[in-house]
């Protein structure tokens, strides 16, 4: 991923919180078909990002009938997380020869990817991924008949990706002057889900100068 210097992001604790934040992600590597002339394929999954290992790991599961689980299998996939993102306007610039453009942020996952064939470890996998997302469900999933949840089980194949590599982009207009990224985060705090978060992020990393007026809910 192209990454200019100002735009890295490099701690893991923060990586870890935006992975998590934004959970959804395209899970990236070789098409099912592999030899001559075979390309890439991507699947988008929920995933559960543990604190584990030098850079953290990745869970989730494939539907069974997806074959990219086959071609992934013990090989390097390439996991993108795709953070909000909005269109920043020139008008918010003071320097007039400007253009438009567009923040947002992007971290890319990279490692092996393991299968989680056994029941027991796709059950616990799922447990991982309720808890996550929908915690009050998890009595409910585990009252449910115990043959259909078998059979839930058996239509699924889990995985595990110990993070090797990892990459964070955050587009936040760091390149701009003080002032500039001032009236970029004060507009993107009016605006929609993606903006505001944008905006966060920006107070959240100290990119809004010390004298910025205070923020009014």
């Amino acid at each position: 991923m192209y990454t200019p210097k100002f735009n890295q992001v490099t701690d893991r604790a923060l990586l870890l919180e935006a992975m998590r934040a934004y959970p959804f992600a395209i899970v990236v590597g070789a098409e099912t078909n592999a030899g001559p002339g075979a390309g890439m394929q991507a699947t988008h999954l929920p995933l559960v990002v543990k604190d584990e290992g030098a850079h953290g790991a990745i869970e989730g599961h494939f539907a069974k009938a997806n074959p990219h689980w086959q071609a992934l299998a013990g090989r390097e996939a390439m996991v993108i997380f795709p953070g909000p993102h909005s269109y920043v306007s020139p008008a918010l610039y003071e320097e007039v020869l400007s253009v438009p453009t567009w923040n947002y942020i992007a971290i890319h996952a990279y490692g092996t990817l393991a299968l989680v064939e056994d029941e027991a470890g796709k059950e616990t996998l799922l447990a991982s991924l309720i808890a996550a997302h929908d915690p009050s469900y998890l009595n409910q999933w585990h009252s449910l008949p115990e043959g259909f949840r078998r059979t839930m089980l058996g239509n699924i194949m889990g995985f595990r990706i110990p993070i090797a590599r990892i990459e964070g982009k955050f587009k936040l207009s760091q390149n701009r002057a003080p002032g500039e990224r001032r009236n970029v985060q004060a507009a993107q705090a009016k605006g929609n889900d993606d903006e505001r978060s944008l905006a966060a992020w920006m107070t959240r990393l100290g990119l809004i100068p010390s004298d910025a007026p205070p923020e009014h809910s």
